[in-house]
């Protein structure tokens, strides 16, 4: 936790006018605070304080119509255009299954939120941006040209705080004990593996087991996982490309999961940056943050399933990747041959 003293919201507010270009993640972290703090100290300039009612929000979030749908991590930034259509509520998860907005919400982390308008030249620029109570963002809607102003300003009011206060409490994050002691056998590990039904079991096996991601395939032997050259995701965004496959790609945080379904077109690495830069996806992943990538198979009912999955310095994992397919279908061939031939890493540790 930073020790310095935390400016107060006037001080805030004084340096975002200093330096009316910085990404507002950047001014916070120079300054020392949460970005949520950094857009509760304009409440009343262009900022309400929201309820976080998840249940509110999905129920008068499709109204809007077209908007861009943002979830994000410290490596990875996942933006769709589209409708928020095909909600389904839940009080520990809910999820929106539309054709382009595809989310995995998880209310619980959802503490503040805020409507945020900011004027761009001529142009107002609308949001509503969600936090953790850390302060850390977990999902944000942008609106679009064409969509409703008035459903955006009845849902602001349906969700409008009492306290319209511009200083907010954070709780600070506490970092997740990695798994270090490894008890589990694997043999076990093996056996629960290969008689996987369904992919989401495997969250099951680590509870159980007491192993994180990253052990896991590390334990369970290369016909399950195996590692791969970092370089294997700009060759995998070409060979997509070049093959025209649809893929899914996933980037979340603990609050929310976003889904990206279809093909990908047009790719521009910039930097440590690789882009994605098509007409109702974008995605912003940095390579350089990478450490491990995995090649993962996990068996269902339908043969087996195969991703790619990126991690961390932290074991954290950036973002995911399968071949499109639909439930009780079988893997494309396409897919799991683009991914059998990807450059593996030059060395894989031993089990």
């Amino acid at each position: 936790m930073d020790q310095r003293v935390r400016p107060n919201p006037s001080e805030i507010r004084r340096a975002r006018t200093d330096n009316p270009k910085m990404r507002e993640r950047d001014l916070a972290s120079q300054l020392g605070v949460s970005e949520a703090e950094l857009v509760a100290a304009h409440c009343g300039e262009g900022v309400v304080r929201i309820e976080p009612r998840v249940d509110d929000f999905l129920a008068n979030i499709e109204a809007l119509g077209e908007v861009m749908a943002l979830t994000r991590n410290e490596s990875a930034v996942h933006e769709k255009i589209g409708v928020y259509d095909k909600v389904v509520q839940g009080k520990q998860a809910a999820m929106v299954l539309g054709e382009n907005i595809d989310l995995r919400i998880f209310p619980n982390a959802w503490a503040h939120g805020f409507a945020v308008e900011k004027r761009d030249g001529d142009d107002i620029r609308r949001s509503l941006q969600f936090f953790d109570a850390a302060g850390t963002a977990v999902h944000k809607v942008h609106l679009r040209p064409a969509s409703n102003l008035d459903a955006y300003r009845k849902l602001v009011e349906v969700l409008r705080a009492d306290n319209q206060d511009p200083a907010i409490a954070i709780v600070p994050a506490v970092a997740e004990k990695p798994v270090n002691e490894v008890t589990a056998n694997v043999d076990e590990l093996r056996q629960r593996w290969s008689t996987m039904t369904d992919v989401h079991q495997f969250f099951g096996i680590l509870r159980s087991l007491k192993l994180g991601r990253q052990q896991a395939m590390r334990m369970v032997g290369r016909d399950y996982a195996w590692m791969l050259d970092r370089e294997a995701l700009p060759t995998m965004f070409d060979k997509a490309v070049e093959s025209g496959q649809p893929i899914m790609c996933f980037v979340g945080n603990h609050g929310c999961i976003q889904i990206h379904s279809g093909p990908v077109k047009n790719i521009k690495p910039m930097g440590p940056w690789i882009n994605v830069l098509d007409e109702t996806f974008h995605l912003h992943l940095r390579l350089d943050h990478v450490q491990e990538l995995w090649a993962v198979r996990k068996p269902n009912t339908d043969g087996h399933v195969t991703s790619i999955e990126a991690y961390d310095a932290n074991g954290d994992m950036i973002i995911q990747f399968f071949g499109k397919r639909k439930e009780g279908q079988g893997e494309h061939e396409e897919w799991r041959s683009l991914v059998e031939q990807l450059p593996g890493a030059p060395q894989q540790d031993a089990a």
